[in-house]
């Protein structure tokens, strides 16, 4: 079953228009929410006109910092959350300032746009190289000092190290704010019933936003209750919990009322989460061979005025911290502040800009040492964890360069910048390396077996379109033994067995090992109950064994649904939860790969095109071979996205000049030619007990890297900054 390709169970559902989104609920009674944005980037509010608001028809409510819900500040299980309404300062332009609540939707919008904000306006900040020089280090960057240095015995500095290589490259790189531009909107559907708090919404981790409203709304975890079963996409971007969500369930327990409140296109780009743009300076020093002798990463990254979140990208900490076997390294991280929208984890935080800068830099050096890109990289292979000095628990890089290079016809790449010409089209190759850091957490699952022969597999994880729901299936069936089609999963409900957030590619790994462990339990108390109970027919036989879904003793065979129904038995049912272990401490866990791409550049115009893609991917126990390869072609197109389309442009004031999908550009059909994937098949059992790995990001890095080297192969017009545009290469 494991490795096999599955179409996704809930597929039906979702072309039929069967699957029921967050926006997709509609109690009776319910009312609409609309919320108000401010439309400066710096300002504290001065005052509020909402008179016409209050009288216009159909307007139950208008919420304003003058006239707040009442929400509770503290900190989550994310730590602290950014409340709205709390005061008068704004601190981007799309800030939620107020909510309108009417009777229908067009009442509330209508009513809102009536509304007058006085403001002491301040100049915005909007650029990130302006803002550097007021960057602050923060404590701690993913888990360790923000500046963090290696250096080998007898060396006093990485600038020492640097001079004392005989082959240095050092260049500066960048990367923009970009959208997350999720199909779904945010949205949330609250209802107050009885002092319970119902509530639905597109997010990434039921459990964290049950625990956040539990906080803010002043109730107990039992009062609140977080309903997802389908996700139109988040990529990090549902993985806090919203201001309209905080709005949307303290209005449903005022008004007593189902609310609703979706966000407009507009305010999904302007009023919710993006990633955090970069400032990148990398230096290399080698030896004449291509040994690293040192590796400085320094990294600048935005992050929003509107809260102190953790924050920006982890660019030099996701990658240059550990993917090469440097004699000496540096990195450091920087926050500077902007009047932008949050920033938020966006799909490969860190490693998706870090590899940007970092894989262009090693291209960088294999041309400064006319060595083969793919030999540089072999030559600094790291066989243990840097700084650490922990073995990875599986790691098989090496054979991801190899494969991929054979499978992509490296050979026939021509070293020489410029060199192949198509017709009109220069042709150039590139590759880059693909790494993602691997998560263990506390993850519960349950599992019941049923009188009808059938099981169900329920976990409070959620489905962002990753194919959670045919993954759970598709565990519960390996290990019962059992066909798929007498699996019933369950997911996306905070009040089912809880699960740590989907991000950081932890999803499928974390509940297929809770599920695992859980039938385990399962097969033991069921044989248990066939042994002991009165009105088994197995009872006191010796050696009873479960195979298939059935008790066996001897000769004797006898399915679980027709024991629990001989017994009386509603069901069985067992709750397991499992976590990390010692092995945290003794091995470094990633997933890894290697990018390789085709661009074909247009001799007049500078048109790039990308012709080919090729992953080669060691995750572990690759689970549905069908969904993951679906996951790795997704994070390769968000690739090329990043390299040739996608940036938020911040005006002056603040404003999001693109913040819409009409002109914030991202790939489409005919930007896509050949993309393909080819797993290596190494199940890590020192990871756990199912020997999967993440891949939901590691799709997505390295591919702008490998994009950006191979328009110079073409073009030998070396790009430092994303997206490239038609410009730069004209």
């Amino acid at each position: 079953m494991l490795g096999s390709s599955v179409s996704r169970i809930d597929g039906p559902l979702k072309v039929t228009g069967a699957a029921t989104y967050g926006a997709d609920f509609a109690p009776d009674g319910l009312v609409y929410g609309y919320v108000l944005t401010s439309t400066v980037g710096n300002a504290t509010i001065r005052a509020m006109d909402v008179s016409a608001a209050e009288s216009a028809p159909g307007v139950l409510a208008v919420y304003t910092p003058f006239a707040p819900l009442k929400l509770l500040a503290a900190a989550g299980p994310l730590g602290r959350m950014w409340l709205p309404l709390r005061d008068m300062e704004v601190g981007h332009h799309g800030q939620i300032i107020g909510l309108v609540v009417a009777s229908t939707f067009e009442q509330a919008r209508d009513a809102a746009m009536t509304v007058h904000v006085d403001y002491d306006v301040r100049p915005a900040v909007t650029s990130l190289v302006d803002a550097m020089p007021d960057a602050v280090i923060p404590p701690v960057t993913d888990g360790e000092p923000s500046v963090l240095t290696f250096l080998a015995e007898g060396v006093s500095s990485i600038e020492d190290a640097l001079a004392a290589s005989s082959h240095c490259v050092s260049a500066t790189y960048s990367t923009p704010v970009q959208g997350h531009a999720a199909m779904e909107p945010h949205s949330t559907v609250a209802r107050w019933d009885h002092g319970t708090m119902i509530v639905h919404t597109g997010t990434q981790g039921v459990d964290v936003v049950a625990a956040d409203l539990a906080v803010t709304l002043g109730l107990d975890p039992s009062q609140v209750r977080v309903i997802t079963p389908f996700v139109g996409g988040a990529f990090g971007g549902k993985v806090f919990t919203s201001a309209q969500t905080y709005l949307t369930a303290a209005a449903a327990r005022e008004l007593d009322r189902p609310v609703k409140v979706v966000l407009s296109r507009e305010q999904t780009f302007s009023s919710t989460w993006v990633r955090s743009g970069t400032v990148q300076k990398v230096s290399l020093g080698a030896d004449s061979d291509g040994t690293l002798n040192a590796l400085a990463h320094d990294t600048w990254a935005a992050r929003s005025a509107l809260v102190e979140l953790p924050g920006g990208e982890p660019s030099a900490h996701r990658t240059s911290r550990s993917w090469y076997a440097s004699r000496n390294i540096a990195i450091s991280h920087r926050l500077a502040t902007l009047n932008m929208p949050p920033n938020a984890i966006m799909r490969g935080p860190g490693e998706a800009t870090g590899s940007f800068a970092l894989e262009v830099a090693m291209d960088e050096l294999a041309v400064m040492l006319d060595m083969d890109p793919i030999e540089l990289r072999m030559k600094n292979y790291a066989t243990v964890y840097p700084g650490r000095n922990v073995p990875w628990s599986s790691k098989h890089l090496d054979e991801c360069y190899s494969v991929g290079a054979e499978r992509f016809g490296w050979h026939r790449r021509n070293p020489s910048p410029g060199a192949t010409l198509d017709g009109d089209w220069y042709v150039g190759m590139g590759m880059a390396t693909a790494v993602h850091p691997n998560f263990r957490s506390t993850t519960s699952a349950k599992i019941t077996l049923r009188p009808d022969n059938m099981a169900e597999v329920s976990c409070s994880t959620g489905d962002l379109g990753t194919g959670m729901w045919t993954v759970l299936a598709m565990i519960g069936a390996d290990s019962l033994e059992l066909p798929l089609d007498r699996i019933e999963p369950h997911l996306g409900d905070s009040a089912l067995p809880s699960a740590p957030l989907l991000g950081g590619s932890r999803g499928t790994a974390n509940v297929t090992s809770a599920v695992h462990a859980a039938a385990i339990e399962i097969k033991r108390k069921l044989i248990d109950l066939a042994a002991t109970h009165p009105l088994s027919p197995l009872r006191e036989s010796p050696n009873i064994r479960y195979a298939n879904g059935c008790l066996e003793c001897g000769s004797q065979s006898l399915d679980f649904g027709a024991l629990l129904r001989m017994v009386g038995s509603d069901g069985l049912d067992v709750v397991t939860s499992t976590g990390p272990g010692s092995e945290a401490q003794d091995y470094a866990f990633c997933t890894f790969g290697a990018q390789f791409c085709e661009v074909r550049v247009n001799r007049w115009t500078g048109e790039p095109r990308v012709s080919r893609l090729l992953s080669v991917i060691d995750a572990g126990q690759i689970i549905n071979t069908k969904t993951a390869r679906s996951q790795i072609v997704g994070g390769m197109i968000w690739g090329v996205s990043a390299a040739l389309h996608e940036g938020l442009h911040l005006e002056p004031t603040g404003r999001l000049a693109n913040g819409n999908l009409a002109e914030y550009l991202v790939p489409i059909n005919a930007d896509i030619k050949e993309a393909e994937v080819h797993f290596l098949t190494y199940p890590d059992h020192t990871h756990n007990p199912v020997g999967a790995r993440g891949i939901g990001e590691v799709g997505i890095v390295g591919v702008a890297a490998a994009i950006t080297n191979a328009i110079y192969n073409a073009t030998s017009k070396r790009i430092r900054t994303l997206p490239i545009t038609i410009e730069s290469l004209l």
